[in-house]
């Protein structure tokens, strides 16, 4: 085993985003590509001589090779230990329990969520601190600062390691500890709800049904929905994790996750379903003849949150993200919570949980979670659904309905326009954002704009500031359109229109959500001009 210094040369654009790092598979694979962004995150976590790191990822096509490199290069980079995956997988939520369970100095996490996987498809790589959360803005931007200036990296020069096996090995002077990926996880879904409850929910005959994706989750879902609590081996489907997942698109929603919907609608419909995606940490919760937003989801979890064992002693307040339905808000206004909001990216939540100042969060793109770990957590939300559904007795459709009846409804709905030109969406957002000044007080689509601004964030923690994290347009009654760019494509650019109204009459909440939107979707559609921006109809997917 020797040691090498490999001279490179900065690679332009490994600018991580909020997930990290994410190209196409090709791009990763590229000479001194992986190589130059992991000594980048060495540089930019103040080196990893002494420190002990996790490593794992969601099974998709590279993860395998992409982590004996990582291995390799962190030994010759003199780091102590290496806690890995069996097979180099761990889910992102179980990878983010084990960094904080082991007190370690941080971890990688080789994924692209819910992108597709395969040689012509989507990688990622990520870089989560020691409190099991991804690195914070300041982190990143020493990252990026660092790929823009690497020579050379260093890197062992050796056989493979056997990862296959759980126990320990050495690369050089580096131990090597393979774990099973599954184990600590569900350890810890045991501390937090009624396992008994449950099993004798599913007992009494309430059919459950988890589609894994061919994703990560699958070993996951089959260890506890199956083998510890009971539900029957027809509960998970697409339990294998595959590197290209199964050829699908791990996306849990609507259209990507339609086979599970269709479920739900038909004859022989669970009485709760539910999928997640590549690397775990997203939902789609359903119920029969019911599909539960993500933003519901959020907001009914934060309502009863207390029936789990975990969370019997109450929330210390909650968060969601500026994009995400403020269904959470009149949640928390009704108990007394304090709510924040903050900008998309799960790295957000962690200042607010790691200071106790929330229990639970949430984002609309399917993902929640709590303060037992610093990601979002697609399983985790499935076992507090259950654990509510065992608890209240009734059906999801009952339990949502029930919410609405309370807390009134907050229809909504997402648009994404995927793979579009880049240079017509920046112009769209630039010009929208010129007109902010003017919009408040103007009448559009028959609704009077009460507020028109593009969104900045003070974190109450640390005291730092987030600029241009999408623009917001609040008109009267309730309603509201968010404009933003995402970065977790890697083509183009994914323009996402965010459509809220809010309905409190009673007889008027079992509406179709585009229908009641369909105010909102004209005032966005004369306020940004989207079919002429990005060439399109329609939206590329509703959710």
């Amino acid at each position: 085993m020797t040691p090498m210094t490999v001279e490179t040369q900065p690679i332009e654009g490994q600018k991580p985003g909020t997930s990290g790092l994410r190209k196409k598979t090709r791009v990763f694979m590229g000479p001194h590509y992986l190589e130059n962004f992991v000594q980048a995150i060495w540089a930019g976590a103040g080196g990893v001589r002494g420190k002990t790191l996790v490593l794992g990822g969601d099974g998709r096509y590279f993860n395998d090779r992409a982590a004996q490199v990582i291995l390799r290069m962190a030994a010759a980079s003199g780091a102590a230990k290496v806690i890995v995956g069996q097979n180099a997988i761990l889910s992102t939520p179980a990878a983010s329990n084990l960094i904080r369970s082991r007190g370690t100095d941080g971890g990688i996490i080789m994924s692209a969520s819910h992108n597709p996987g395969g040689p012509e498809e989507d990688f990622g790589v990520k870089f989560n601190t020691p409190n099991g959360g991804p690195a914070p803005e300041e982190v990143t931007n020493r990252i990026f600062e660092a790929t823009k200036t690497v020579t050379s990296y260093d890197i062992l020069e050796s056989q493979d390691i056997d990862l296959t096996r759980p126990g320990t090995t050495a690369l050089g002077s580096m131990e090597i500890e393979v774990v099973d990926p599954v184990t600590d996880y569900a350890a810890l879904m045991e501390t937090l709800f009624d396992f008994d409850r449950i099993r004798d929910h599913l007992k009494g005959g309430f059919r459950v049904v988890f589609d894994a994706m061919h994703a990560v989750t699958g070993p996951y879902a089959a260890e506890i929905l199956i083998k510890r609590l009971g539900a029957g081996g027809d509960a998970v489907r697409n339990a294998v994790p595959s590197p290209d997942f199964g050829g699908g698109h791990p996306d849990p929603n609507p259209i990507w996750a339609k086979p599970l919907v269709d479920l739900v609608m038909g004859p022989d419909a669970p009485d709760f379903a539910a999928a997640s995606d590549g690397d775990g940490d997203r939902n789609m919760i359903l119920g029969r003849g019911i599909y539960v937003t993500p933003s519901d989801s959020l907001a009914v979890l934060a309502a009863n949150a207390h029936l789990a064992p975990g969370y019997a002693g109450g929330l210390a307040g909650v968060a969601r993200s500026m994009p995400t339905s403020r269904a959470l808000d009149r949640v928390a206004e009704a108990k007394g919570l304090s709510c924040y909001e903050t900008p998309t990216g799960w790295k957000f939540f962690g200042n607010l949980l790691d200071a106790g100042k929330i229990t639970l969060c949430g984002e609309e793109s399917a993902g929640t979670g709590s303060d037992h770990v610093r990601e979002k957590d697609g399983l985790w939300a499935v076992l507090l659904w259950l654990n509510i559904l065992a608890v209240r007795g009734e059906s999801v459709a009952d339990i949502l309905k029930g919410h609405w009846a309370e807390y009134g409804r907050n229809y909504y709905s997402r648009h994404d326009f995927e793979g579009v030109d880049a240079d017509a969406a920046n112009a769209m957002m630039e010009g929208l954002i010129a007109r902010l000044p003017g919009l408040e007080g103007e009448t559009v689509a028959g609704r009077k704009i009460e507020m028109a601004e593009e969104f900045a964030y003070d974190d109450p923690v640390d005291g730092s500031r987030s600029e241009h994290q999408g623009v917001r347009i609040g008109f009267e009654g309730g309603g509201r359109v968010v404009f933003r760019l995402s970065g977790t494509g890697t083509v183009g650019a994914t323009l996402r229109v965010y459509l809220e109204d809010v309905e409190t009459d009673a007889g008027a909440l079992g509406r179709d959500p585009q229908e009641a939107l369909a105010g909102m979707i004209d005032a966005a559609e004369t306020l940004a001009g989207i079919r002429a921006a990005t060439g399109r109809d329609a939206p590329d997917v509703i959710t």
